[in-house]
């Protein structure tokens, strides 16, 4: 069930991101063509400001250059001294709270997006920390009517008792959009072209609520993170085997136990030895081949959110 406080006011300071890793492409180039031309950002309410998160990376086609961005807006990087010998995403990840936060301060942005793809078989993914932001569920809920063809899954990706550490928890409220699959480096037309309509939905849905739009209450499906799996390795900790054909690209499908999760080297099929129905998310994605991580755990739930509310009308001065 959702619970935290819905906002009060319309929503002024909205941010787009793109780049937050740098060889994620569709981010990236909507990112440098919005710089360019900002017109799509703008609504009779509020108008968008644009951010390049992680030039540095996107410069160089990399995911990062010293550490994950979006795994440095935690107390204890932006809290801690500057030191000289700081990784490059520990400056930029303070300097980004800074224009877009502070974190958990009255002063942060109303509401940030930010754009990533994956080289999983994500397809369009919603990524929320949980079901506790009324706001952003309802403007999840918004997107997937947009397509109601085309599956538009949410996975909450924060683990109970885990502290907020993506760029978009900077902000009040805040939702990624996650699209794929695409190669990291690679830019897909169909792709760019989806997370661009997605971007005008999305900034559509907070029009909408500034002008004092009613939303329904509503019930959804949602993907909750639950672990991760790391690959069979061998004792020197290289690869022993790698994601089996029958589980590659079937991303939010049900993995029950017994079906084959991987294939080893040596011929034989690693069967999924839990007891219950998981759904597998961000199969064989390549940025977590350095996180020991061939794919993530989910559950699905089904969570109830309540309506949305006018805004109260502005007294007259």
């Amino acid at each position: 069930m959702c619970s935290a406080p819905v906002p009060q006011e319309p929503l002024r300071r909205v941010a787009v991101a793109g780049g937050t890793h740098g060889n994620e492409m569709s981010g990236v180039y909507l990112a440098r063509y919005w710089l360019q031309a900002p017109g799509e950002l703008q609504r009779p309410s509020f108008s968008a400001m644009l951010v390049l998160a992680n030039p540095a990376a996107a410069a160089a086609c990399r995911r990062y250059v010293g550490r994950d961005l979006n795994r440095t807006f935690t107390s204890t990087f932006l809290t801690a001294r500057p030191h000289p010998d700081d990784p490059y995403e520990v400056t930029r990840a303070r300097e980004l709270n800074q224009l877009l936060g502070p974190k958990d301060s009255g002063r942060a942005f109303d509401f940030l997006l930010d754009l990533h793809n994956s080289t999983a078989n994500t397809g369009t993914c919603l990524l929320l920390e949980g079901t506790h932001n009324v706001f952003a569920m309802h403007l999840c809920r918004h997107l997937q009517l947009q397509s109601p063809e085309q599956p538009c899954r949410i996975f909450l990706y924060q683990l109970p008792g885990e502290e907020s550490f993506s760029l978009q928890s900077v902000a009040k409220n805040g939702m990624a959009l996650e699209l794929g699959p695409q190669p990291q480096g690679v830019l897909r037309a169909d792709l760019f072209t989806r997370m661009r309509t997605l971007v005008a939905a999305a900034l559509d849905f907070i029009q909408l609520f500034n002008q004092g739009t009613v939303f329904p209450a509503f019930e959804m499906e949602v993907y909750r993170s639950m672990s991760s799996v790391d690959f069979p390795r061998t004792e020197a900790g290289d690869l022993a085997g790698t994601v089996h054909p029958q589980l590659q690209d079937r991303d939010f499908e049900p993995l029950r136990p017994s079906a084959p999760v991987f294939q080893m080297f040596s011929g034989e099929d690693k069967l999924y030895e839990g007891e219950s129905t998981v759904y597998p998310v961000f199969i064989n994605e390549a940025a977590y081949y350095e996180k020991g991580t061939a794919f993530l755990q989910a559950e699905k739930l089904t969570v109830s959110v309540p309506a949305l509310p006018a805004l109260a009308p502005t007294p007259a001065p």
